[in-house]
């Protein structure tokens, strides 16, 4: 299919470093949106070096709302697919053209890229394994990856998360509750699993206390349908 009604999204946080390469691989393929979530060093100036339209967001607000943003952005100029990465090079741009050739090829609302879990280090691999587990057994049925950022979103996928509340990783995952409770479409393509020398921006007790509530949540959405 064209690729003239799809842009990359890419949320980024004090990313100067990394961000560059990123962005120049995801323009071979895709137009490219950075939406700087109210970064402390010069990633806007490095994005937009790199060719990307940025949005800069202030004050730092969370990657939800970041999301948000450049998903509203996409909706009020009538992009019909939003692809999502992240900004550090956990996420190989080089394969966008699978997500593109599966979205031609079966339309899906929500295509996320589903990481080997076997070739992350063992105190990841431990915490998604688990959070993979608890979160399947809340939405009762099972879930490949629910933490990956690698995603293509359809139009009514976007529409339908903007009014979510949630500003950080739980928007995510929040995001598959919604294309399931809608009967929307839910699929999964395999992605390389990178890790290098990238820092989290998450506070593991923070972390932790919330994915308690998101998964009490959906257990509680699910039983109430």
């Amino acid at each position: 299919m064209a690729t003239a009604n799809l842009f990359a999204l890419i949320p980024a946080y004090n990313e100067a470093t990394r961000i560059s390469p990123v962005i120049q691989t995801a323009r071979l393929h895709l137009p490219v949106l950075v939406v700087d979530d109210g970064s402390r060093d010069d990633t806007a100036g490095v994005a937009e070096a790199a060719g990307a339209t940025v949005l800069r967001q202030r004050p730092n607000q969370g990657k939800g709302a970041a999301l948000r943003a450049g998903l509203r952005w996409g909706l009020e100029r009538s992009y019909d697919a939003t692809l999502t990465l992240d900004a550090d090079g956990q996420h190989d741009p080089a394969e966008i053209p699978a997500f593109l050739a599966r979205y031609a090829a079966d339309h899906p609302d929500l295509l996320i890229g589903c990481r080997d879990f076997s070739q992350m280090p063992l105190t990841r691999r431990a915490a998604n394994t688990l959070g993979r587990w608890s979160f399947s057994w809340a939405l009762g049925r099972r879930v490949e990856d629910n933490q990956s950022g690698y995603r293509l979103l359809s139009r009514r996928m976007a529409e339908a998360v903007l009014d979510s509340q949630e500003q950080g990783f739980e928007f995510e995952v929040e995001m598959i509750v919604t294309c399931v409770q809608r009967g929307y479409r839910l699929e999964w393509t395999p992605i390389r699993t990178i890790y290098g020398d990238q820092g989290s921006h998450i506070d593991p007790w923070t972390h932790m206390r919330n994915w308690v509530r998101v998964v009490r949540q959906t257990r509680r959405a699910v039983h109430a349908r």
